[in-house]
């Protein structure tokens, strides 16, 4: 596998000349300056291409597995290099101060997370589940859980897990079974139950593990009102911090996955004696809401998971194309580099790689804004462009890293399906992105459904009028004139799209299967729009470079993403309006039991 190096160029790209580094004029922020936020990535850098890169091939053959006491040991390696990341103190640069955390934007967490996934996925999914642990405590514990857990949480010694699927409830979480009963003590109760597909649910990295977990009070009504949310540790916890005994809850089974292979994925059962020890988050009959805190964490960082592993599959797919000598060119043996077909397939990749991490960076952007900006009505305009974005970062980043993987591997011909080479270990890992954390429909109907119809599609007109901005900038340049028709194009057909999505959910006889069926290619559209609409302002940033006299080969490359971006990439989404445009007979009239 070829060695991964993080794409700190590029994150500099988005976060200096792209955002110009906005975020870092927010209250908070103010011990930021660009210098420290250029040493992280480069010290990030290091950390996952020197140590976490060089377990990933490793770590997914040799897997993870349950021993005999129900404990679960990981891949050799994955322990030492998690320490290392531990303490580095890299778990807490997102967190603020106050809860002990080094108080970087998001913007800047998030560019660190698309390395560690890049380096190792399936070692990524630690500490990403962990965030998500970290602000549902912050957002919802009281002041006795979080003095007690939040501390070893945000520094890495101990790690953080999400317990909502079951057996029998998995997207329709109003199915969850497990039960708490009161313990007698005030505060206190003993949860029963099994949990499945639960990411580092056990595992041999950290000195105790948190599982937030969704389960029912025995008063609790039917659906999803009657959930609410426990924390349970792996080892009970004293007053002054110190672990206890074990509590009663332990990992059954490991399930045999397609991919990240060195990620645990756990079968827990609570309860399995007198009942596991939790402890009450937030208020009775609201855990999906509290939980909701981490998903939606979760979903941005699954997009940029999906980023992550887009990046180092361009990487391997060109290395090996330029070592790689098959047919001739100009008369004499070339690389494969050299043949346009190829070319044609490193440049998508690298187009679409690069549009994806620059939305999913102005996403993380939009939350540091929505977080830390004086005006309120600053605050509430960024909240609902992170709301709109969410579900687009997450399903399009990962439809799309997906379909770069799968691309790296035809660059590497029948190579690329051996397994020795890596590339197919990257499809092989990536093709979970797209269904965990809510499957990528159901981010598709949050988008056309919840979001659209909330406002009327107010925050998504209003980042259609800042992609007809750049529109209007490309076209005034000469040079840039083809790109700016494109985008503008592409704008129409979103507008014109969303107009048809609205009318048919405002439909009363038929709303609900028209956003069932307009969801997905209208999500589809809005991702090639907007990470078009990047791709536009690179170019213009790029072209103002080399105007300007600059002569590094950067911008060139970055001109011709745009190109493609725009002009090769963009018409396929654009396709999607007449999908939407076609309307719901067809789907309407099949019977899948008639075939």
């Amino acid at each position: 596998m070829t060695p991964y190096t993080a794409p700190v160029r590029e994150h500099r790209f988005v976060l200096e000349e792209l955002l110009e580094h906005e975020v870092l004029s927010l209250p908070g922020f103010e011990e930021v300056g660009a210098d420290l936020v250029e040493a992280v990535l480069e010290e990030a850098a290091r950390l996952t291409g020197d140590v976490w890169a060089l377990l990933n091939a490793s770590g997914d053959r040799q897997g993870c597995v349950r021993r005999d006491d129900g404990g679960v040991s990981v891949p050799e390696g994955f322990a030492d290099a998690y320490r290392a990341y531990a303490e580095g103190g890299w778990n807490g640069i997102g967190v603020d101060q106050a809860n002990g955390g080094q108080g970087l934007p998001e913007v800047v967490a998030s560019a660190v997370q698309e390395m560690l996934h890049g380096a190792n996925m399936a070692l990524g999914l630690c500490p990403m589940l962990t965030a998500g642990a970290i602000e549902a405590l912050i957002q919802h514990g009281d002041e006795a859980l979080c003095e007690r857990y939040l501390a070893p949480l945000v520094e890495g010694r101990w790690t953080g897990t999400m317990n909502l699927t079951e057996p029998q409830a998995g997207s329709d979480l109003s199915q969850v079974r497990t039960r708490a009963k009161p313990s007698g003590e005030d505060g206190v109760y003993r949860l029963t139950g099994q949990k499945i597909f639960i990411t580092w649910g056990e595992h041999d990295c950290a000195e105790n593990i948190l599982h937030l977990v969704l389960a029912r009070l025995p008063d609790a009504p039917e659906g999803n009102k009657g959930i609410s949310l426990f924390l349970v540790p792996k080892f009970l916890v004293d007053d002054g911090g110190a672990l206890g005994e074990r509590n009663d809850v332990v990992c059954t089974a490991l399930e045999h996955k397609m991919g990240i292979h060195g990620s645990p994925t756990c079968v827990l059962s609570f309860g399995e004696r007198e009942g596991a020890i939790g402890y009450l988050v937030g208020e009775p009959g609201r855990g999906l809401n509290h939980m909701f805190t981490m998903m939606n964490a979760a979903r941005h960082k699954v997009g940029i998971q999906g980023i992550g592993v887009a990046e180092r599959a361009c990487q391997q797919a060109l290395a090996y194309a330029q070592e790689r000598r098959q047919g001739r060119r100009n008369g004499a043996e070339c690389a494969i580099a050299e043949h346009l077909d190829v070319k044609r397939m490193l440049l998508s990749m690298r187009a679409r790689t690069d549009a994806l991490r620059a939305l999913a960076l102005t996403c993380a952007a939009q939350m540091d804004k929505a977080r830390h900006a004086e005006e309120e009505e600053t605050r509430q305009r960024a909240q609902a462009r992170v709301d709109v974005l969410i579900p687009v970062v997450k399903a399009f980043s990962t439809d799309q890293a997906v379909e770069i993987a799968s691309l790296g591997i035809q660059v590497h011909g029948g190579m690329g399906y051996i397994e020795e080479t890596g590339a197919a270990q990257l499809l092989r890992d990536a093709r979970i992105a797209p269904i965990y954390e809510g499957t990528n429909g159901i981010q598709a109907l949050d988008l056309a459904g919840r979001k659209l119809g909330r406002d009327g599609g107010a925050a998504l007109a209003a980042l259609i009028d800042d992609v007809e901005a750049t529109a209007a900038a490309l076209s005034a340049r000469e040079g840039l004139m083809a790109l700016g028709e494109s985008l503008a194009g592409g704008a129409a057909d979103l507008r014109a799209a969303m107009a048809v999505v609205l009318e048919g959910g405002r439909d009363p006889e038929q709303g609900a299967d028209a956003i069932q069926a307009f969801a997905t290619p209208f999500l589809s559209l809005v991702g090639h729009v907007l990470c078009a609409w990047q791709m536009g302002r690179a170019a213009l940033v790029a072209e103002t470079a080399l105007v300007a006299g600059n002569t590094d080969p950067f911008y060139h490359a970055k001109l011709a993403a745009a190109d493609h971006a725009l002009r090769h990439w963009l018409p396929l989404g654009r396709a999607q309006r007449a999908v939407i445009e076609a309307g719901v007979d067809s789907l309407s009239r099949y019977a899948p039991d008639n075939d």
